[in-house]
């Protein structure tokens, strides 16, 4: 299974997260949002369902995209996970130092 974080760094990725958090659509539908070909949206929305973000189920012959809850919790406790206090310390010293350098140091 991919990372979800990962897979949903990616802008057209996080786009068609987006479009299908309104509720499921098809390819096309999807990739009429884009400028990409359709066989590319594809390929997102394989790297999607690997890390379990989306899900998709036949529709006679379409296949209707959706997204997986479950998934999507599972992306916001990476997402948690990865802005932790760590990170939050380097953005305090960062401004720290912003705001003690000599004006003439600053860009």
């Amino acid at each position: 299974m991919a990372d979800a974080l990962s897979a949903a760094a990616e802008p057209t990725r996080r786009r068609l997260l987006q479009l299908l958090a309104a509720g499921p659509r098809t390819v096309s539908e999807l990739a009429e949002q884009f400028t990409v070909t359709r066989p590319a949206i594809s390929q997102h929305l394989a790297v999607l369902a690997d890390a379990g973000l989306v899900t998709a189920r036949k529709d006679g012959r379409q296949r209707l995209y959706s997204v997986v809850p479950a998934g999507i919790v599972q992306l916001r406790a990476e997402i948690d996970r990865f802005w932790s206090t760590e990170l939050d310390l380097l953005v305090d010293d960062a401004t720290k130092r912003a705001t003690t350098q000599p004006e003439e140091h600053r860009p």
